[in-house]
């Protein structure tokens, strides 16, 4: 069914129709379906593909069986499942909270399933993602009629009456007013669809004979409670679990935050291999933290936690990565009934992480064909976690070395307003963009805007020695270009390139730059106002790209004197109040390339309301195929749309015309820095 209002309509004419189609073709217990029941499931779907589509925003199947159990004494039930193409997106069924977005306000709708079913639960795919629930039907005979049955009217009670009349009135009124014609062809038969609702879009349909073949051998070595494994030959159940793996490899690669691993094992292993599951990640100054409990059944997580947290499994230190027979706990309230269970500790590179517990209930024990396969999915859950916990360690260090070579804060220059934008590539490994500003006395207060030629630890240990190098020369008194003459010099005395390689050896051997998603920083007037991250990459770095400039106000509200030199970097901007750009200082070789050279600088006026805007390289060679932003003064047009806004504004506008400028995010760092007179 498509994501569209109408999608609940079909989904309750399809129970209905279905229910017809079985009783009109006397398949094995359909007669034992009352009204109660059917009534009961048309309210549930109906709850249940509402919430798909305003929530998970995709097109929804819905699936309608008959369960008939050869167990005797074991009456058929009903087992209707719901199913959306956003996995990633929680299920909602809570009331919302006050303080709560719109666009995460639900319904009545799980509330509602825990109360009217026998049991229900979430079963999660890389894909897809299914609320499925079951409902016991009569025991023998013919349907009785009736109205309303009794866990309805429990669940009425247990949410505001009024409420829920209007609900039922409403799908009625819906109903009647979408169908097309009277009887089962009117509604959803087998493999029909609805006039007007429209097929399935490519890719939304059933899962792959790949998918299929992973489920099915699942079921066939570790079958659910109620099945009779089918007998296959050992070729087949193995490609099943080759499959299997193979899935699961996939969606833990890149997983850089171990609880995220934790969640997506649980995701994976339940229902498929076990019944329910749990994992305990080891700490280095404490006990195990209980990190994720899944249970077929969702109603019983809360009341397995709890019971998980007061029994820890305790899995003999020579048992290293195997799986051992663990008890099945005493609690079936919270674990369900009996059946076998597995301990398997977590270890990777020969450090034990945590513990996997799970069990299948049915089951006098595991077949060894599930033992091994659990063992080879601990390995994988295993090496995921050792990837994100130092992902998680080398993302810390980076945010502790960025305190040291950006500010914290941006000071308030007097008469002059300012914004700063930083935004890296990646958010584990130092190095790339920098920028400062900083008072030198005398009224005079310095900028700095630079670029080290490569990233890495080697790119952070120049940024590191020009900083504090630069905010001396300042305040000893030397003008910019000697700033910037002295500065070259430094940078190509030998201890430089001895801490450069130096920082090149000091790499922890086997952590490697991943690139993730990039933070930001903003200061704005002396305020932090975004988070940070730093750039991934690496290589030799000792030449820098630099923008230079001293500020002197001019006094009796004249604007500034600027003074400022450029050695290999974009040329700054100037924009007057009437939309007038104009290029300032001249264009000057790198830092650290060439030892006997000499910088120039240029000074000019600031006046009330001019905007200086300096940026890197990130601004102005962002491409877009095989154009540049900075192509045909691209850079020069935006900022003179920015006439009359103030420098934070100035930051964001031509931040946001950077993005819009290409699909794909920048591969370089970012940084600009707005100074606007007041």
């Amino acid at each position: 069914m498509p994501c569209s209002p109408l999608a609940a309509s079909a989904a309750r004419r399809f129970v209905r129709a279905a229910l017809a189609d079985w009783a009109a073709l006397e398949v094995p217990a359909a007669d034992r379906v009352t009204d109660q029941v059917a009534d009961e499931a048309v309210l549930l779907v109906s709850e249940l593909v509402t919430n798909a589509v305003v929530h998970a925003g995709t097109a929804v199947e819905v699936s309608c069986a008959l369960d008939v159990s050869d167990r005797e004494g074991e009456p058929p039930s009903l087992v209707v499942e719901v199913t959306d193409h956003h996995p990633t997106r929680v299920v909602r069924g809570d009331p919302p909270d006050a303080d709560e977005p719109p666009e995460y306000a639900g319904g009545h709708g799980l509330r509602l399933v825990a109360e009217v079913a026998e049991s229900w639960g979430t079963t999660y795919r890389r894909a897809t993602k299914s609320v499925w629930f079951q409902m016991a039907v009569a025991p023998s005979g013919p349907a009785a009629a009736g109205g309303m049955g009794s866990a309805f009217m429990d669940a009425v009670d247990a949410m505001d009456a009024a409420a829920a009349m209007d609900a039922m009135d409403a799908m009625d009124a819906v109903d009647a007013a979408s169908a097309t014609g009277a009887g089962p062809d009117g509604g959803f038969g087998t493999g029909v669809v609805p006039e007007g609702v429209g097929p399935v879009p490519e890719g939304l349909g059933p899962v792959g004979d790949g998918r299929k073949e992973a489920v099915e051998a699942v079921e066939i070595v570790a079958p659910g409670q109620g099945l009779v494994p089918v007998r296959r030959d050992s070729e087949w159940i193995q490609r099943g679990a080759l499959s299997f793996l193979a899935e699961a490899s996939d969606l833990l690669a890149g997983q850089f935050d171990e609880d995220m691993v934790t969640s997506l094992a649980g995701q994976l292993l339940v229902p498929r291999l076990a019944d329910w599951c749990a994992i305990w990640l080891d700490s280095t100054s404490g006990p195990p933290r209980l990190a994720r409990v899944w249970h077929a059944s969702e109603g019983r997580i809360e009341g397995l936690r709890q019971v998980l947290e007061k029994e820890p499994p305790h899995v003999p230190t020579a048992v290293r990565g195997g799986a051992v027979e663990w008890p099945w706990p005493a609690d079936p309230a919270a674990y369900g009934p009996g059946g076998a269970a597995l301990a398997c500790r977590l270890v990777a590179g020969g450090r034990a992480l945590g513990t996997l517990l799970l069990g299948r209930a049915g089951l006098v024990r595991m077949p060894a064909e599930v033992v091994g396969l659990i063992e080879d999915f601990a390995r994988r859950v295993a090496l995921a976690l050792a990837s994100a916990r130092r992902y998680t360690r080398q993302a810390t260090i980076s945010r502790v070395l960025q305190r040291g070579l950006l500010p914290s804060v941006i000071p308030r220059i007097p008469g002059v307003e300012s914004a700063v934008v930083y935004e890296p590539t990646g958010e584990i490994s130092a190095g790339g963009d920098f920028y400062d500003v900083f008072p030198a006395g005398d009224g005079r207060w310095c900028f700095v805007l630079g670029d080290v030629c490569g990233n890495g630890p080697e790119a952070a240990v120049v940024t590191g020695l020009v900083r504090p190098w630069l905010r001396l020369l300042a305040r000893e008194g030397y003008g910019v270009g000697e700033v910037l003459d002295r500065l070259n010099q430094l940078l190509g005395e030998e201890a430089v390139e001895q801490a450069v390689e130096g920082a090149a050896e000091a790499v922890v051997a086997g952590v490697e730059a991943v690139g993730g998603p990039a933070g930001v920083v903003e200061l704005v007037d002396g305020g932090l106002v975004g988070g940070a991250g730093l750039p991934a990459g690496g290589g030799v770095a000792r030449f820098l790209s630099l923008l230079y400039g001293e500020l002197e106000p001019l006094g009796d509200g004249l604007g500034v004197r600027c003074t400022l030199a450029s050695a290999g970097h974009p040329l700054p901007l100037v924009l007057r109040p009437d939309g007038e750009v104009r290029t300032v200082a001249e264009p000057q070789i790198l830092l650290g390339v060439v030892d006997d050279v000499s910088y120039e600088s240029e000074s000019f006026d600031l006046t009330p309301g001019e905007t200086l805007l300096c940026v890197t390289d990130g601004v102005t060679e962002h491409r877009s195929g095989d154009r540049q932003f900075d192509d045909e003064d691209g850079l020069a047009a935006t900022f003179a749309l920015c006439a009359g806004l103030s420098a934070r504004q100035v930051a964001e506008r031509v931040r946001r015309a950077v993005d819009e400028f290409a699909p794909d995010p920048p591969d370089d760092d970012l940084a600009m820095l707005v100074l606007r007179v007041q």
